[in-house]
């Protein structure tokens, strides 16, 4: 059986978080292992549909958005005793950095969140099954309660 050495717990900030870290902060005690937090702020641009979706918004939302999902972080890192410099704060497709981080940080398990999507919602796209065919180590989906 593998002994995981570094797990890299992938965190949305919606309630069912709880439920995926706490599988991971039992993983990572049973194998005394280092762990890791990232989250992804989507880079999707927003638009108004008034102007036929070609004029993006001229607030930049982006910046307040990092810095929300930021203070969020530090505060899921700090009741975890993570210290800062495991910590993954990343903008873009949340399916390729997680991937792209796991690899750069040799992670050897990634955790994220999986609502069980089926049909339509799957085949447009489902962020724990990307990083299952994507990751090069494993990768623990946990089912989230429906809400």
């Amino acid at each position: 059986m593998t002994k995981y050495q570094h797990i890299l717990l992938a965190v949305d900030f919606f309630e069912q978080d709880e439920v995926v870290i706490a599988r991971a902060m039992d993983l990572a005690s049973v194998y005394q292992a280092k762990l890791s937090l990232i989250h992804v702020v989507d880079t999707m641009p927003i638009v108004d549909a008034g102007y036929g979706g070609d004029m993006p918004y001229s607030v930049d939302l982006g910046n307040e958005l990092l810095e929300i999902a930021k203070a969020k972080l530090l505060n899921i890192a700090e009741k975890l005793a993570v210290p800062e410099d495991c910590l993954w704060l990343e903008t873009g497709s949340a399916k390729l950095e997680i991937v792209r981080v796991a690899e750069e940080q040799l992670v050897d398990l990634i955790v994220v969140g999986s609502h069980g999507r089926h049909g339509l919602a799957l085949l447009l796209g489902s962020t724990a099954n990307s990083v299952l065919h994507h990751a090069q180590c494993d990768v623990l989906a946990v089912r989230l309660p429906a809400s």
